[in-house]
């Protein structure tokens, strides 16, 4: 995974620690790391694993989380999405009606 982090760890980890209002060598101490690993990290040096960026997430007092979403084509037309929506789990459907409310909800509140 790390190949996926390389561009995205820098800017996460420089702000956790500025969020949190730590050093370098504060939020390594807090991840039971060394100072060096966050600076190489910020400097787009080496690319932590997911454990490490989690570890200096939550060293800083957050949580990362990530979620993949499928894709929505606003050009087609309902008809066309049925078979990916078949395809989903029915929890999957759920979670995408939900998800279909939530922003329904947002954008009428606007």
């Amino acid at each position: 995974m790390s190949d996926e982090l390389e561009y995205a760890a820098a800017p996460i980890v420089r702000l956790v620690r500025e969020r949190a209002g730590l050093s370098q060598r504060a939020l390594a101490e807090r991840a039971l790391t060394a100072q060096s690993v966050v600076a190489r990290i910020e400097s787009e040096d080496t690319s932590p694993t997911w454990d490490t960026l989690q570890r200096l997430a939550r060293a800083g007092g957050f949580e990362i989380a990530a979620q993949l979403v499928p894709l929505v084509e606003p050009e087609t037309h309902m008809l066309a999405d049925v078979a990916r929506i078949l395809s989903l789990t029915p929890e999957d459907r759920l979670r995408e009606v939900a998800n279909i409310s939530r922003f329904v909800s947002a954008a009428v509140r606007r």
